[in-house]
């Protein structure tokens, strides 16, 4: 490969190769193994034991959780050994993590509220045919009371959302707000009678015991009767292929089981959904999901996802023209392949969504359109602009001065600009704020303002960890709120986000639109910037040095040569994913110390997914054996062990292992003290020295050396090389065995691959 600096490893190859663990490449993995992702969940293949990893980011899911229903994932730690329950003891709560699932919650109650709230949809669709008109139907037969109640939706009407009162200064009552989340205390296990309960009903139908614990979980303390009247709501806790659940559902009902009982098409339309929820849809062409049914052996997919609709299961959306021809009401896939001469208007589409996220994305739309509204759009910032460091902050200031809601792009350079926003806002009296995911992210932006009181992370500012807290109504203490990061919002974390702030407060979402997307499902910021819904500020400031020089090339799609006199970066090729692996502990324990002078504990591997020859589980493995040798005596780590803590499904905070003691195993996250009980380890550590892109993203590093082994090669995009790459600040070394593969995947364009309806909801308010 030329389109890079070819280079030697820094420094002589010969040092220290002893105690490298040089993996066999005589079986490499399949490809899609080694785009393995975040946030699947599979079951075992004995039995259906069911053990979820849960250690990355649901956008990463798309071999295990969601490419196919038969993949399993079953490693969460990546270790064998003692477990954490022989190494620490004790009941110890993360307060943190648990006020932000109790922030989550109250947020997902709200939703539930107004779900019950929401009236049917506007009337629309008389001309439309075929399944559409089928989905429409089954609407209107809910509205008339032909079948039970359910919530549905349609694309709203093209109007602006009101904009909330402003709270009254006195002595009128302000509008009522959520307030701030109390620390919850950790959940509540099932009592034994609910666990035996369960567990019977489970060995009834062949199930492991072990699936008593979850199920109850999810089910609730009448698990047993649910499972008893529709067996098919195993697949509700994660982890359950349909193959088992549909042994399940033989076992409990017999002769009256069959593949298009309602109960189970209804369970597998909700599978699906979550699956695609996990690769980020908010929602999913009806046509996709009766092509997947189909795949299950439902004889009629178009009779189950009509039955789901009624039934309230999901819900369905128009997503097309406002007032189609009756030719354009064909629903995709209706004609062949080719039929289409290319004349005519769009058909309509019908999408399926969970309601969770519909009535998410809902209230992120009216929140948006609100802060837009009841700003004071007349305030005179001339000066404070006037003293900002560059003409992109100065621009970025006056469009806050004038603007309720501000996007803001560009790429690590760029973060100084907000940063200015943010002194500037201060200096101006305005209590003014920037949150980052990642606690790297505030770091950064504390150091770039010189305030430490003017950064927090996005989490610990939602769950009431950092900030300022709320005020009495329950929103936020703040005039102005800067978000860093923004692709990592999903739409869940933005809506709670949004509804927390007060009717005249200032959101800035500041980001670089080519880097991966968030862990959950939307792409919040991709779609405020599609709909231009708010001013749009783009940063003139490039990142300097080579490494910036080759991933702003990157960004266009071109691939570059780029001079780099200090090695700042360097290719190291290699032929299979044995020599990937013991490249790349030299370059970590040896080479970058020595010839660039970062330490290991401040280099980072990043590759493209968790399982394969050269995925994170072997490079952490191979790792580990060189830098951090040991026992593994507390759950597989040792004290010093580089790793990752999951406080909550889909964000991952780098940590050290510290020690472990009876309230259970101590982390230093980044100069924060966590305790992880014993009971979580298993599902919320996994060793760090080697990341997914994914995990990355938000982050960087002294040094990062980033591994394209050669079954990588699928798994690679233009945002996925540009994020790893992005993640270096001094060096840069690429352990290159996907030949052509990665300028091909640099050159291809970008597109829209999430399904979500943020962008309709936020042009139909702008109207």
């Amino acid at each position: 490969m030329t389109a890079l600096p070819r280079g030697e490893t820094p420094g002589s190859p010969a040092a220290a190769d002893d105690g490298v663990v040089d993996p066999s490449p005589a079986v490499p993995a399949p490809a899609g193994d080694a785009v393995e992702e975040d946030g699947g969940s599979g079951a075992a293949e004995d039995g259906g034991e069911t053990t979820t990893d849960t250690t990355g980011n649901g956008d990463e899911t798309a071999a295990d959780a969601a490419g196919g229903e038969d993949e399993t994932t079953t490693d969460t730690t990546g270790n064998e050994g003692e477990t954490a329950a022989d190494a620490a003891g004790g009941d110890a709560a993360l307060s943190e993590a648990e006020a932000e699932l109790a922030a989550q919650r109250e947020f997902r109650e709200r939703i539930e509220k107004r779900k019950s709230e929401k009236k049917g949809p506007i009337s629309a669709g008389t001309k439309l045919s075929g399944t559409a008109a089928d989905l429409l139907a089954a609407v209107r037969a809910v509205e008339s009371g032909e079948k039970p109640a359910a919530p549905f939706l349609d694309r709203p009407a093209a109007a602006a959302a009101p904009g909330r009162p402003a709270p009254a200064p006195a002595p009128s009552p302000a509008p009522a707000r959520p307030r701030a989340p109390e620390p919850a205390s950790a959940p509540r296990s099932a009592s034994p009678e609910t666990l035996a309960a369960t567990a019977a009903v489970l060995a009834e139908g062949g199930a492991p015991a072990a699936l008593a614990g979850p199920v109850a979980e999810v089910l609730g303390a009448q698990a047993a009767e649910a499972l008893r009247e529709d067996p098919w709501r195993l697949l509700a806790v994660p982890g359950v292929r349909p193959e088992q659940a549909d042994g399940f559902a033989r076992a409990l009902l017999g002769a009256g089981c069959g593949p298009d009982d309602e109960r189970r098409t209804a369970a597998l339309i909700g599978l699906l959904l979550e699956r695609a929820a996990l690769r980020g849809h908010t929602a999913q062409d009806a046509a996709t999901v009766r092509a997947a049914l189909a795949g299950h052996a439902v004889t009629d997919p178009g009779a189950a996802v009509e039955h789901a609709v009624a039934e309230g299961v999901v819900l369905a959306f128009r997503d097309g023209p406002e007032n189609p021809e009756p030719e354009a009401a064909e629903e995709p896939g209706a004609r062949g392949e080719g039929d289409d001469d290319g004349d005519g208007p769009e058909p309509v589409r019908v999408l399926l969504g969970l309601d969770r996220y519909a009535l998410a994305e809902e209230s992120l739309a009216d929140g948006l359109a609100r802060l837009v509204n009841a700003c004071e759009k007349d305030a005179d910032w001339t000066e404070a602009a006037s003293a900002a460091g560059s003409s992109s902050a100065s621009e970025l200031i006056r469009a806050v001065a004038a603007h309720g809601l501000v996007a803001h792009t560009g790429g690590e350079a760029a973060r100084a600009e907000p940063a200015a926003l943010l002194t500037a806002a201060r200096g101006l009296g305005l209590r003014a704020l920037g949150a980052a995911h990642s606690a790297d992210g505030r770091n950064r932006l504390a150091g770039a303002t010189g305030d430490p009181a003017a950064a927090v992370t996005l989490a610990g500012l939602l769950s009431g960890a950092e900030g300022p807290g709320r005020d009495e109504e329950g929103a936020l203490a703040v005039d102005l709120l800067v978000v860093l990061d923004a692709p990592q919002l999903d739409v869940e974390t933005a809506a709670m986000l949004v509804e927390s702030l007060a009717d005249g407060t200032r959101l800035v979402l500041s980001g670089d639109p080519g880097v991966l997307g968030s862990a959950g499902a939307g792409r919040v910021f991709a779609d405020v910037l599609a709909a231009r819904a708010c001013p749009q500020i783009a940063s003139r400031t490039p990142d300097p040095g080579p490494i910036g020089e080759l991933v702003s090339g990157i960004g266009i799609g071109e691939l570059n040569q780029v001079e780099a006199p200090g090695r700042e970066v360097v290719i190291v090729p290699v032929h299979d994913a044995g020599e990937a692996v013991h490249r790349t502990v030299q370059l970590v324990a040896d080479s970058v110390p020595r010839a660039i002078g970062v330490p290991s504990s401040a280099t980072q591997v990043i590759t493209v997914g968790h399982g394969g020859s050269a995925g994170t589980r072997a490079l952490n493995a191979a790792l580990k054996q060189r830098l951090n040798p040991g026992p593994g005596r507390f759950g597989g780590f040792d004290p010093g062990d580089r790793v990752v803590h999951v406080p909550v499904p889909g964000r991952t905070v780098p940590a050290v292992i510290v020690s472990a003691d009876a309230e259970g195993l101590r982390l230093d996250c980044g100069g924060t003290e966590v305790v992880v009980p014993r009971e979580r380890v298993e599902s919320a550590v996994r060793h760090g020295w080697a990341l997914s892109a994914h995990q990355a993203a938000g982050t960087r590093w002294p040094a990062v050396v980033v591994v394209l082994p050669g079954d990588a090669a699928q798994g690679l995009s233009r945002a996925w090389v540009y994020t790893a790459f992005g993640r270096g600040e001094r060096h840069l070394s690429v352990v290159h065995g996907v030949d052509q593969a990665l300028p091909r995947a640099v050159a291809q364009s970008p597109a829209q691959d999430r399904t979500t309806r943020l962008r309709d909801l936020l042009e139909a308010a702008a109207r």
